[in-house]
């Protein structure tokens, strides 16, 4: 008969997540690329033999529960432990405890959650008894381990990758929890829709909004409007400091010069609701504006430094309305990377090229040994030509010309293409005259 403590907890309620945590690997959702026999960790359980992982994913999608379902499959001990409140001390014990169990022949699974919290020293700690099997260990974190572990570490264990849960996953979960409360919830098509919608991919998180419309009347249906008022979203996952910081700039960019102006607003709105600051993603914008479009359409780099200024005068969140008008001006602008990449090559060129003078018909003589020294000899001025274009040599003597800039036939470059190879021609005359 259970006594003191222990009968309480027996008649404390427990969570929905806790009841629902999986008995076996074969029942957690949405891992299958990793858990599925012919998978990863599924091989690794079938044999009995596994090594030290990282589990890599967002919250809700299980690692905890594969970390321990992981120890009971392979008879391990499984030792849990926060990186968020363990010390080196914590650390010491768990390894000391190891080194004894394993001195009797049994194995020990410590699960550190949260592993990327743990600094650089406390993660060397983990090395020796990782390389001895003294512990198998599972790491999880939501960020990205190569931004965040140390290299020694990774080189000793396996990162895997776990999945947000898709709709089917977050079906297969609700199916579940409607099982175990022994009722359908009380909402129609779209509103059900909706509630995955919410949970945005964190089995947990919606769980927990199953446990809070369990307790509404069974009664009366809710829709997607009134589910809104009823439950709270969830947080749209978004560090500013960190991968998803990095990742949604990427994305946001890179439609842009895909010439996306939808998906381009998306990433826009995504990176505004994480609380992005508008100035870096103007400073990106502007920079897309002459990497990815430069003189195709000249006008962008005015638009983008416009759409800069009006934002500091309106501030957030009518500014806000100014990025977007920048962001479909630059997706819709015709595209161009020609004085990005003109401006490389002329770098290198300058790198390669060292100390090289300009040709002494186009340097200054304001001194009279400049002028006998041939300064400004022979310079023709261009004025005073019929085009306009005098066609002298302006680059090193002896250097061969090279040909940096390459105008695309798009947008404004097209005409200034034109005016390169009207150039061109007349250059190529004047050499055939000397």
């Amino acid at each position: 008969m259970a006594r003191g403590p222990e009968l309480f907890e027996t008649l404390a309620p427990r969570p929905l997540a806790d009841r629902l945590r999986p008995k076996r690997l074969s029942e957690v959702i949405g891992q299958d690329h990793l858990l599925a026999p012919d998978a990863p960790i599924g091989r690794m359980v079938a044999s009995r033999r596994l090594a030290s992982m990282i589990l890599w994913g967002p919250p809700g999608c299980g690692k905890t529960t594969i970390a321990r379902l992981l120890a009971e499959h392979t008879d391990l001990h499984f030792e849990p432990l926060s990186a968020v409140f363990s010390g080196v001390a914590d650390l010491r014990k768990v390894f000391d405890a190891a080194k004894q169990r394993r001195a009797v022949g049994r194995g020990t699974l410590l699960f550190v959650d949260e592993i990327h919290r743990f600094n650089r020293t406390q993660q060397d700690a983990f090395l020796p008894y990782v390389e001895d099997g003294t512990i198998i260990l599972v790491g999880a974190t939501t960020e990205n381990p190569s931004f965040e572990l140390n290299g020694a570490l990774l080189s000793r264990a396996q990162v895997f990758v776990l999945h947000r849960l898709d709709d089917a996953a977050l079906e297969q979960l609700l199916a579940r929890a409607e099982a175990e409360l022994g009722r359908k919830l009380p909402l129609d098509s779209e509103a059900r829709q909706a509630l995955k919608a919410m949970a945005d991919g964190d089995g947990r998180f919606l769980l927990n909004l199953v446990e809070e419309l369990a307790l509404l009347p069974a009664e009366k249906t809710l829709g997607a409007a009134e589910l809104a008022k009823t439950v709270q979203r969830r947080a749209p996952l978004y560090d500013k400091a960190q991968e998803g910081h990095y990742n949604l700039i990427s994305a946001l960019h890179k439609s842009v010069r895909g010439s996306d102006a939808d998906a381009a607003l998306y990433w826009l709105a995504r990176m505004l609701e994480g609380g992005e600051d508008p100035i870096y993603i103007l400073r990106r914008m502007t920079r897309a504006a002459v990497e990815d479009i430069g003189l195709a359409e000249p006008a962008a780099l005015q638009h983008a430094i416009a759409a800069w200024e009006t934002y500091d005068r309106l501030g957030s969140p009518e500014g806000e309305l100014a990025l977007a008008q920048l962001v479909i001006f630059l997706a819709t602008a015709p595209k161009s990377n020609a004085v990005y990449t003109a401006f490389g090559a002329a770098r290198r060129a300058a790198r390669e090229t060292g100390s090289l003078m300009p040709p002494k018909h186009i340097l200054n003589a304001p001194t009279r040994l400049m002028r006998e020294l041939g300064y400004g000899k022979g310079y023709a001025y261009d004025h005073d030509t019929e085009e306009g274009f005098s066609g002298q040599n302006y680059f090193p003597d002896g250097m061969e010309r090279p040909r940096f800039y390459d105008p695309a036939e798009r947008g404004f470059e097209r005409e200034i293409r034109k005016r390169l190879d009207y150039w061109a021609k007349l250059r190529a005359a004047k050499r055939d005259r000397e």
